[in-house]
């Protein structure tokens, strides 16, 4: 199960996305992360292990600035529940943040059409 928010506006996103992970927090409580823009081209993501409590920690410390975002809770159904396996993820630049809701099947014949992964962890 995984509980997903997402915010726009003009006040600042992250706490509001924590707020929401909150509220769905009996939706997972294994792994959590949020990710917002400011400006433009001003990515910030935070994500982590644990109950949410530990990402709030790791926001009051690192900060993600922006009025835009998306955050993500989950218990870790494949992998192990590991801050790398958190979502948001992130392309390899950094420019585009993602999460999703279940298991792509099709990973296999994606993976053929867009390459190699630019990301640091092999495929389990």
């Amino acid at each position: 199960m995984c509980g997903i928010v997402a915010v726009i506006g003009s006040l600042e996103a992250a706490p509001l996305l924590l707020d929401g992970l909150r509220q769905l927090e009996y939706r997972g409580y294994e792994l959590a992360g949020i990710a917002t823009v400011a400006g433009e081209r001003q990515l910030s993501c935070l994500r982590g292990e644990g109950k949410l409590v530990f990402l709030s920690q790791r926001f009051e410390t690192s900060s993600a600035p922006g009025q835009c975002g998306i955050g993500h809770t989950c218990w870790a159904t494949h992998g192990k529940h590991e801050e790398r396996n958190a979502h948001p993820h992130l392309d390899g630049p950094g420019r585009v943040a993602v999460v999703q809701n279940g298991i792509i099947e099709n990973y296999s014949t994606l993976r053929e059409e867009l390459g190699p992964p630019p990301f640091p962890w092999t495929s389990r």
